[in-house]
């Protein structure tokens, strides 16, 4: 449990520390996200909101763990994640079109779900 734990604490980390994204995007995901929270559950109601949360979330961390496990803990280069090597130090660089694809789509199959079994 402890590793697990361990584990955790260095993706939070590297999320807070990571250079990917301009740090005002960072807490404007927040924002994005409780505003479809918000609208979604106008629209559909308490259980649809619940079930798409529950699914994009799984949905985010499988990428998440793919991502982590592809790029050996973000220090080396895979698919669209660059790294580069700054003083002899692996440095994430920059993500590109798939991960921001692959996280549309989860969005897309999480209201599917939800609507469909919400």
């Amino acid at each position: 449990m402890s590793k697990l734990l361990r584990e955790i604490q260095d993706d939070a980390r590297f999320v807070r520390a990571h250079t990917l994204q301009p740090k005002w995007y960072k807490y404007g995901k927040i924002i994005i996200l409780l505003g479809v929270l918000g609208g979604y559950y106008a629209l559909f109601g308490g259980r649809k909101t619940a079930v798409f949360l529950g699914v994009f979330l799984l949905l985010s961390l499988l990428l998440h763990l793919l991502y982590r496990a592809g790029t050996h803990k973000f220090t080396r280069t895979w698919l669209d994640f660059v790294v580069v090597e700054e003083d002899g130090v692996p440095k994430a660089k920059r993500i590109g079109a798939f991960y921001y694809i692959a996280i549309l789509v989860n969005a897309l199959i999480a209201v599917a779900v939800s609507l469909l079994f919400g």
